[in-house]
């Protein structure tokens, strides 16, 4: 029996538009070049940040973020970030008893974010706040942790196979690959997404899904 859904946060709860917008205008680029060079790597396999090191050879993009953040032109999220069908798809899902979860690889800052937006959640946790990230093993045992029952009684949701649905099910844990997204739409015919228990393209699949 599912007691718990945990939602991973970019791509699956949030567009990252913005947030990429946002640095190719602190980089100077056209967004469409720095939209391209995130399809890229996604495309390779690598990491996103890579596509920043791509226009900047040699950034650390760790002191360019402090940079944007004390320039006032950090992290921003608001009710226009979130995909139309999260607020509906987590008060449902609430509504029938499950305890519901957001855990992703986020920035301390990002997770403060989130939680000023008043998600129909009992929890909000990040990867900056806990001190780990996706796709370690002590990341999916913080999540059940989090959700306070046992791993197979706990549903991930998320859209990268490799970071999200394949280190989830070693940890015990149910999982729901999205179809959203780059990484959603492109590894989604990969073997860690076919071992997902269930493969959604909208998160108001899930309902129907788990009380079935």
């Amino acid at each position: 029996m599912i007691e718990a859904v945990v939602f991973d946060v970019g791509e699956t709860l949030t567009s990252d538009t913005r947030y990429w917008a946002a640095w190719a205008d602190w980089l100077e680029v056209p967004h469409h070049t720095l939209s391209a060079l995130v399809g890229a790597v996604v495309a390779q396999g690598r990491d996103n940040s890579d596509a920043v090191r791509l226009l900047r050879p040699g950034i650390d993009v760790a002191a360019e973020y402090a940079a944007r953040e004390a320039a006032g032109r950090g992290e921003v999220l608001d009710e226009s970030d979130l995909y139309p069908d999260v607020r509906p798809a987590l008060t449902a899902l609430r509504a029938t008893g499950l305890r519901v979860l957001v855990a992703g690889n986020q920035t301390v800052r990002a997770g403060e974010l989130l939680r000023a937006l008043h998600l129909p959640a009992d929890a909000i946790a990040t990867s900056g706040d806990w001190g780990v990230a996706k796709p370690a093993p002590a990341f999916f045992a913080r999540v059940a942790g989090l959700a306070g029952t046992a791993p197979d009684r706990v549903v991930y949701v998320g859209d990268h196979p490799a970071n999200d649905i394949a280190p989830a099910k070693a940890a015990g844990l149910r999982t729901a690959h999205l179809r959203r997204g780059p990484w959603g739409h492109l590894w989604a015919g990969t073997p860690e997404a076919a071992t997902a228990d269930w493969r959604i393209d909208g998160l108001e699949e899930l309902l129907p899904l788990l009380s079935g």
